[in-house]
């Protein structure tokens, strides 16, 4: 019998952080668990990822009443998955925004994705009796589209393919901050189970062209001064080509999956085996690695069955 995932044993509450990271730009940060957005308009707020549950969204709601009484009226999801985004319904929001490819990867992997990341992230999912369903966008992009909370400009693009092929960040001119979703990580292990790491350096540059001021990341601390954001983008950077260089090299001599394992615990383990949820993202992203390497553009579904079989063989 194969050893649980790393994460079925983290039942450890985490610490939640609000910092402001820009005029009416804030933070929810919660010691590498994903984190969410807010942005305060004239005479509303947009949320920038819902959280796993309602019960978790509620803590995003708590924090963001106790500096505004503006009702919610926004939430835009920067990818499709279930930690991200099945806390939607707590926030009553007319708008839920997502872009085209995310919505068509609800379509073809949505559940899927729920039922494996329930099985994976037990404390995440508590008081997952009141998620209503699947979460669907009211509105969804190609390339970009902006929205005005009064004079407050609010820019959504998709900027490449990286953590999952639709991924969206959201950029607010006016303070130069910029919400990256799992594009971008500060200290946290990037999951690369749904990944395009071909892609993902290029998207990364394509942010870097921003030259922000701040960033409020996937997981991991916010990201104040140019400074801080430019170390936590080439740092990331550094963990996606880490990963990806030593599976790359093991299926070009048609290694098989567990040598791809330990070639990449080999390279990653000096640099990054403290970051949160590493031990949990390391078998999909050497799964997923392994898989482009060989050619596979799409990545494959993941479903609990699937994460079972593959940790196994890991694990054997």
């Amino acid at each position: 019998m194969a050893k649980a995932f790393a994460s079925q044993g983290d039942m450890t509450e985490k610490k939640i952080t609000f910092d402001e990271i820009g005029e009416g730009l804030y933070a929810f940060t919660a010691e590498g668990d994903p984190n969410s957005g807010v942005i305060i308009g004239d005479d509303s707020v947009m949320i920038v990822e819902a959280q796993a549950t309602p019960r978790l969204a509620n803590k995003v709601i708590e924090c963001v009443r106790s500096v505004t009484d503006k009702p919610i009226t926004h939430v835009v999801l920067t990818h499709y998955h279930a930690v991200r985004v099945l806390g939607a319904s707590a926030f009553g929001a007319g708008q839920v925004i997502m872009s085209d490819k995310a919505r068509s990867m609800v379509v073809e992997r949505g559940q899927e994705d729920w039922d494996s990341e329930f099985q994976r992230f037990p404390r995440l999912f508590e008081g997952h009796e009141s998620i209503p369903g699947l979460t669907w966008p009211t509105t969804t992009f190609g390339d970009s589209m902006t929205v005005y909370l009064g004079n407050r400009r609010v820019d959504i693009k998709h900027l490449g393919r990286a953590h999952t092929a639709g991924d969206a960040v959201i950029h607010v001119p006016d303070q130069n901050v910029m919400f990256t979703g799992d594009i971008v990580e500060y200290h946290s292990a990037c999951y690369c189970g749904d990944g395009h790491f071909s892609d993902w350096g290029q998207t990364l540059d394509n942010i870097k062209a921003y030259d922000v001021d701040a960033i409020a990341p996937g997981r991991g601390d916010a990201l104040v001064g140019k400074e801080m954001v430019n170390a936590a983008i080439e740092n990331t950077r550094d963990f996606v080509e880490s990963t990806y260089r030593p599976a790359a090299k093991v299926a070009a001599r048609n290694g098989s999956l567990k040598e791809a394992w330990d070639a990449v615990r080999a390279e990653c383990d000096p640099k990054f085996a403290d970051y949160a949820i590493y031990e949990h993202c390391l078998p999909f992203n050497v799964a997923r690695a392994y898989d482009e390497a060989r050619g596979i553009d799409t990545p494959r579904i993941w479903t609990a069955q699937r994460d079972l079989e593959m940790w196994e063989a890991l694990q054997g």
